[in-house]
């Protein structure tokens, strides 16, 4: 007995013997009592090479043609996979490894900033001071010997609360 089809809306599997009798299962049963029928509700296929083996003919049991291949017994649709597929695999897991790498680095060392010259352009007889951490412009003018008001006219736009470690202002020169 061959397994030649199955009937998925009543659960019934049918088989062919040797002379050609075709036979029906139990509705959801794949083994047990079986009875002779005359005709199958679904298109069966005849398969006679091979003696009747669905498997021999390239036949699937339940009725379904196989999918077509090419030449080569690939599927034509599917591309070729290279002696490095394992490497294809682990392409994306490796690609996200590097940006987390590359963002840590980007967290620990953050963009290298280039050094402003030491030369600042200021007026009259004031010099150049780099702001230290922790410095405020009353700080400033009271080390040069200055008010806040003189400062701040030597520096147009500066705005004292947004000073930064390392930027360079004009002072007005101390006078002993």
């Amino acid at each position: 007995m061959k397994r030649v089809g199955y009937d998925a809306d009543s659960g019934k599997y049918y088989y062919r013997d040797q002379d050609g009798s075709l036979w029906e299962g139990e509705s959801g049963a794949q083994y047990g009592e079986m009875k002779k029928v005359e005709s199958a509700p679904i298109a069966l296929d005849d398969v006679h090479e091979d003696n009747g083996d669905i498997e021999a003919a390239g036949l699937r049991a339940d009725g379904y043609q196989p999918v077509a291949v090419n030449e080569g017994g690939r599927f034509p649709h599917l591309p070729r996979l290279s002696s490095n597929s394992p490497w294809r695999s682990l392409f994306p897991f490796l690609l996200i490894i590097v940006v987390v790498l590359l963002l840590v680095f980007r967290l620990v060392y953050p963009s290298i900033q280039q050094d402003t010259p030491d030369v600042v352009l200021c007026k009259g007889s004031s010099v150049g001071y780099r702001v230290q951490a922790g410095d405020t412009c009353w700080d400033i003018a009271q080390v040069n010997n200055s008010t806040l008001d003189v400062l701040l006219a030597e520096n147009p736009g500066l705005v004292c609360e947004k000073l930064i470690p390392g930027q360079l202002i004009c002072v007005p020169s101390s006078s002993a």
